[in-house]
């Protein structure tokens, strides 16, 4: 499956940026007003960026032996 580069970079922002703020504002929020289940919610997060940017490392690893 190819991924374009508009997509490529979409998926990089997300993994590089968005989801680590993200996660980290949803655990200084929910830790401060007691909302339940943070800590799972957090791994969970954490556990999905890193599957993500494993995906995108190995795209780009593939994309970068063909050129």
């Amino acid at each position: 499956m190819k991924l374009s580069n508009n997509a490529y970079d979409i998926m990089k922002w997300i993994c590089l940026v968005f989801l680590p703020a993200f996660t980290t504002f949803y655990g200084v929020i929910g830790a401060t007003i007691g909302t339940p289940y943070v800590q799972e919610t957090l791994t969970i997060l954490v556990a999905f960026d890193t599957f993500l940017g494993s995906l995108l490392g190995i795209s780009s690893m593939n994309y970068n032996k063909k050129e």
